[in-house]
């Protein structure tokens, strides 16, 4: 297990430092509007997932605008959620601050939120009012917090406003986990007061795994709650077990 994480590590570490060098070769280019930024973030995330050995599998069709909501389990959703599709995702202000994963976050268009904060909330809002213009889904995950799996958190609704307001599409994505040598997918999920090191070096470890990630249908909701509510129900659906195809 200590080698395997180690060899998935050292590739971790290359990987990363290839897809920097290539957005500093994309700056060269022409400028880095938010789109290629997203589209870079793709196109990395692709790459980390075949340098690491991980295989995802895709169910419906990945949306082109509008908002995705997604259940969070580990920080391993942004790689295969990426990899799925170009998107802004909205995360906690905490990763701005991270070594090396906060700088990429950054440069692939992240908006940061401090969820303690009406006001950041407000301003974020705001910021993905004006990305809806754009051809490139905005990502958030209405639990708040990522969790063991177990059981889907109620979600926030705040963030669904700004979709209700524009009249944009929302779009479902279920994240599932399966573990080759069947271990409970609660192995892999990063949450509570789990350090986020630790916790990385244990998933390099780890055999083998893949992921699952199914689209639901754009809808156009009235009101926020409504969408909240309505999400939740079709992800913890989802959860509970239709079959996927392979992508």
């Amino acid at each position: 297990m200590r080698l395997r994480a180690l060899r998935r590590a050292v590739a971790l570490a290359f990987t990363l430092a290839y897809c920097m060098s290539a957005l500093g070769w994309m700056r060269l280019r022409g400028p880095l509007t938010l789109e290629r930024r997203a589209h870079w973030a793709q196109w990395g995330a692709r790459k980390i997932l075949l340098a690491l050995g991980i295989q995802y599998r895709v169910e419906g069709l990945p949306p082109a605008s509008g908002v995705v909501v997604a259940n969070h389990l580990s920080y391993l959703d942004i790689l295969i959620l990426s990899s799925a599709m170009p998107c802004f995702f909205v995360a906690k202000a905490e990763i701005d601050s991270w070594p090396v994963f906060g700088k990429i976050a950054r440069c692939s268009g992240t908006i940061f939120i401090n969820r303690a904060s009406l006001a950041s909330a407000q301003k974020v809002s705001a910021m993905i009012a004006e990305r809806l213009s754009l051809n490139v889904p905005v990502l958030f995950f209405p639990e708040g917090t990522s969790t063991d799996g177990s059981s889907l958190l109620r979600f926030h609704s705040r963030l669904f406003e700004p979709a209700i307001r524009a009249e944009a599409p929302i779009t479902t994505a279920t994240v599932t986990y399966i573990l080759n040598d069947g271990t409970p997918e609660r192995e892999l999920c990063w949450f509570g007061d789990d350090a986020f090191l630790p916790h990385l070096w244990k998933a390099l470890g780890v055999a083998g795994f893949s992921a699952d990630v199914c689209f639901g249908d754009p809808q156009v909701y009235p009101h926020r709650r409504v969408a909240a509510d309505q999400t939740h129900a079709e992800i913890s659906a989802t959860r509970n077990g239709s079959p996927m195809v392979a992508q």
